[in-house]
């Protein structure tokens, strides 16, 4: 007996084919039962499938190209002359993937420091000037959170790759400063020193005829020889914030005396504010940049005024760079010896 319509049947390998999945895969779905031939000849086994199974084959495809277990697939086929329950499902996978996205973004940002610390089994030893050292945790100590929670944010992050750079935040502000390596010795090391000892290091660095410094990181811990004087203890295990991600792109700025800066802000009328968090006051500068250059005065962009002072005090005194780029973009301060981001009052 001749079966009807065979003329048009598909062979596996042509249905493969045409649908995009392989021969092993229309095999698997039909024995799960999601998509069967639509003749299996009795006497070879050979499977065949009817034209309009095509279509229901690359659905299948595709919805597994986009991670849908078979159970979502099967409800899909079954429902598929109802747009809106279908909509319902492939909604109800995206959100499944994009929460699935999300752990596994929060679980490989642990790689990082994961990795630092199989690395930190080898010591790490950097030999520094000590006078650039003192100069960098003074100019990044102004940003160093007051708040114990989290404990990293009242840290300091020592940064060793090729040139040392320390790094603190509170996240309303950012320092940076950099610290030339005169030799290295031992892996890339991203060391979060409490911020006590990062103040007894600045103690026995900050001094006349100091020379240089070596900093040892080794088994969790930090350890500062300057001369007879030595200064060591353990590091925090947290993850620092990826602070390179934080740091704008590379904005012209404008030219901005130190001194006259400082003036300006001083001589400027008072604006308080709220802080959102505690309800405390504190005073907000106005900036904004002309044809002139940078102005301090009334309808510019808001920063709190004890940050901009101690980031203008950071960099150090002479010229500065200043970049404004929007109400809500960081105010950005540059100099040689550091690079401090302010975030905006919101006015």
């Amino acid at each position: 007996m001749r079966l009807i319509g065979v003329e048009s049947m598909r062979g596996i390998g042509r249905m493969s084919r045409e649908s995009g999945l392989t021969v092993s895969a229309l095999r698997f779905y039909d024995g799960a039962g999601l998509l069967c031939p639509a003749h299996v000849d009795p006497h070879t086994g050979y499977r065949f499938y009817a034209p309009e199974q095509v279509a229901i084959a690359r659905l299948v495809a595709a919805l597994r190209r986009a991670g849908m277990p078979l159970a979502g697939i099967r409800e899909v086929l079954e429902r598929r002359r109802d747009p809106v329950a279908v909509d319902a499902i492939v909604a109800d996978h995206v959100r499944a993937l994009e929460e699935g996205l999300a752990d596994a973004r929060r679980v490989l940002s642990t790689v990082p420091p994961l990795l630092a610390t199989l690395e930190n089994t080898v010591p790490t030893t950097v030999t520094v000037p000590a006078h650039d050292l003192a100069a960098a945790l003074r100019a990044v100590r102004f940003a160093v959170g007051a708040d114990p929670r989290p404990p990293v944010l009242g840290s300091v992050l020592f940064d060793v790759t090729d040139v040392l750079t320390l790094v603190a935040t509170d996240r309303y502000r950012l320092a940076t400063a950099p610290v030339p390596v005169i030799e290295a010795e031992g892996p890339a090391v991203a060391a979060v020193v409490p911020v006590a000892l990062a103040d007894r290091i600045a103690a026995i660095v900050d001094g006349p005829g100091s020379g240089t410094v070596a900093i040892t990181v080794a088994d969790s811990t930090v350890t500062v020889r300057c001369g007879e004087a030595e200064a060591g203890g353990p590091l925090l295990d947290d993850a620092y914030p990826d602070y390179r991600r934080l740091l704008p792109a590379e904005l012209p700025g404008v030219p901005v005396d130190a001194a006259a800066l400082r003036a300006a802000v001083a001589a400027a009328p008072a604006r308080m504010s709220v802080r959102e968090q505690d309800g405390s006051e504190f005073a907000v500068t106005e900036l904004a940049v002309g044809t002139g250059g940078v102005t301090v005065a009334p309808g510019g962009i808001g920063v709190n005024r004890e940050f901009l002072l101690e980031a203008v005090d950071a960099g150090g005194d002479g010229q500065l760079l200043l970049a404004l780029d929007g109400p809500v973009a960081p105010i950005v301060l540059r100099s040689e010896r550091s690079t401090s981001l302010l975030m905006p009052v919101r006015l």
